[in-house]
């Protein structure tokens, strides 16, 4: 990329004791067909040789990769971090054991500018460690290219809030950035992005890999669950004051989407039994506090069909047996 060439798209890699995948990530980020790209890489204090392979890259793309290291302070702080030294017209976020097409941000980009959209969309899919996809994730179906907010809102409880599949317009941060110290930031951050846009774009190609990860799989659930229902009332807060406040059915759908499903999804995997209790006890209470009702949260339907008859059975099983409190089941089921 010369010099003086405007860059259109900045993405941000945070990188964190990643060695084994780190090459794999940033190989599919060089070899873009944008040309006018930057490639952000924050190593956010590795104890591992990744930033032997970022010098690497480096060395080899200088044009394309420019590397940072910084003390750790976790996933926002990193993305943070490269926000505050991004040129380009529009921000994406890799995360750094993922990878991407060669043509994800030509196409994301070309959409944009086509549309004059401030985010664009694709799909994306899961992969094991030896590139199966193992899972489709299907993020607008039925959508058309360009989506009007005002006159499509029901893709604010649709959208998948994963910061890694999209682009922004980069004046989208100009007073917004990821939460420090907390777990969900990209449901706590990507909605009121959204809020602030009037045109957003959908990119159908499955073009973001997410890997899964034995190491990560094997994680136990934890507290930290709790801050699900903690981004949840921050979106709330800020779309009641948004241009869109008027509209009930949009927001309280959103509570059901991440609030009720998202959080029974986390929780059924919590193993330690005091804090499955506390956190049962707090989606009751959000529950109560937000009037929704148990007929609202079984009705609730996402692209236009129930979401719960949508679902493979044992999931259906699950949810439906949560609704009803029969948790002493719902324990058999999910921790035996």
């Amino acid at each position: 990329m010369a010099l003086d060439s405007v860059v259109k798209v900045s993405v941000i890699v945070p990188v964190y004791n990643v060695e084994l995948y780190l090459e794999k990530c940033l190989l599919s980020l060089v070899n873009q067909t944008l040309q006018e790209i930057e490639i952000l890489v924050i190593n956010d204090g590795s104890r591992d040789n990744s930033q032997a392979v970022i010098d690497q890259f480096q060395d080899l793309y200088p044009d394309k990769i420019f590397g940072f290291t910084k003390e750790n302070g976790g996933l926002s702080d990193a993305r943070n971090f490269g926000i505050d030294r991004a040129k380009g017209q529009y921000l994406g976020f890799v995360d750094s054991d993922d990878y991407v097409s060669e043509t994800m941000f030509e196409e994301m980009y070309h959409l944009a500018e086509k549309h004059l959209a401030e985010m664009v969309v694709c799909n994306l899919q899961k992969v094991d460690e030896r590139g199966n996809v193992t899972q489709k994730l299907t993020q607008l179906d039925g959508f058309p290219e360009k989506i009007e907010l005002d006159h499509n809102l029901s893709v604010f409880s649709d959208l998948s809030y994963f910061a890694c599949n999209k682009i922004f317009r980069r004046e989208l941060f100009l007073h917004k950035r990821f939460k420090k110290g907390v777990h969900f930031e990209d449901i706590e951050l990507i909605p009121q992005l959204l809020l602030y846009c009037n045109i957003l774009a959908f990119d159908p190609g499955f073009h973001y890999q997410y890997l899964e990860r034995q190491d990560s799989i094997s994680k136990s659930h934890t507290m930290s669950g709790l801050d699900i229902l903690k981004a949840v009332e921050t979106v709330t807060s800020v779309y009641d004051k948004s241009r869109f406040s008027k509209n009930r059915e949009a927001i309280k759908n959103f509570q059901i989407l991440e609030g009720v499903y998202t959080f029974l999804a986390y929780i059924a995997f919590v193993k330690n039994e005091k804090d499955y209790q506390i956190l049962t006890r707090e989606l009751d209470y959000f529950i109560k506090s937000k009037e929704l009702r148990i007929k609202d949260i079984l009705q609730y339907r996402r692209f236009g069909k129930n979401y719960l008859l949508s679902l493979p059975l044992k999931k259906k099983i699950y949810y439906i047996l949560s609704f009803l409190k029969l948790r002493r089941i719902v324990r058999l089921l999910t921790v035996s």
